[in-house]
């Protein structure tokens, strides 16, 4: 199995500017993504970037660049445009690593990866983990989801689902999860067919992505199957603000 890893880094971020060159414990960001990513199995890395610092950046560690137009509408429009100006095949296979995630384990990439070529029947494939508590349940920045007993995604959203009917207590945080059904929620890593990312480019927004604010239900509605498996290794959350930022700092300093 052969698969490209694109990762995207954007300088602008509304809660940490200049986030995919922010220093951890001597190196950028970015650099420890594209490190982690170098570990899987991939058989090429690429940072995908529309801006020229981060641009100089990566080619200074040696990383392959590839530069983007700016005015993507979604990050897997920015996909696409690397997928195609890297003359990628229609069955090739693309993971999509995100650049915020520094200590991503390379066995899920390889993972993400494999999920996909085992399963022709979809065009997508991404990561899941237990939802342990009833607050990440109710949580909308917790995108839950539920799947088939062949491992396909049935639907995203970030209201809890399935919905406990007899739950009780629906407004308090404090609640336990029902023990009758294991809750998952999705983790951001993709693999992709290039095809689904050239034809997800010339598909409009579909009513529930735009009511969700996720891009993955666009596929759905377009009769597009995502696999969706558990991951086989806990995947630290990506860095958003100051605080993940320096809590990653001191996780890599104590190793």
């Amino acid at each position: 199995m052969q698969f490209t890893v694109i990762i995207p880094a954007r300088f602008g971020s509304t809660r940490l500017p200049g986030k995919p060159l922010r220093d951890i414990v001597g190196k950028p960001m970015i650099q420890r993504v594209w490190e982690q990513a170098g570990k899987s199995a991939a058989e090429r890395v690429v940072i995908a970037t529309d801006d020229p610092r981060i641009e100089a950046a990566a080619l200074e560690f040696g990383a392959e660049v590839c530069m983007t137009r700016a005015d993507h509408p979604s990050g897997t429009d920015r996909l696409q445009e690397v997928a195609a100006l890297l003359g990628l095949a229609d069955d090739a296979i693309v993971v999509n690593v995100q650049g915020d995630e520094p200590l991503i384990p390379p066995a899920v990439i390889n993972q993400v990866a494999s999920n996909l070529a085992a399963n022709p029947e979809a065009g997508v494939a991404t990561l899941a983990e237990p939802i342990e508590t009833y607050a990440d349940l109710r949580n909308p920045n917790v995108v839950k989801l539920v799947t088939n007993q062949q491992s396909m995604a049935l639907y995203f959203s970030r209201a809890p689902i399935p919905w406990p009917r007899d739950l009780i207590d629906g407004a308090n945080a404090e609640a336990l999860l029902p023990k009758d059904y294991a809750f998952i929620r999705h983790i951001g890593i993709y693999a992709y067919r290039v095809k689904e990312l050239n034809d997800f480019v010339t598909w409009p927004v579909a009513p529930i992505e735009a009511t969700e604010k996720l891009e993955q239900l666009r596929f759905m509605w377009q009769g597009v199957a995502i696999h969706a498996a558990p991951a086989l290794q806990p995947v630290p959350g990506g860095i958003d603000t100051e605080v993940d930022l320096q809590a990653v700092i001191r996780s890599l300093e104590t190793i």
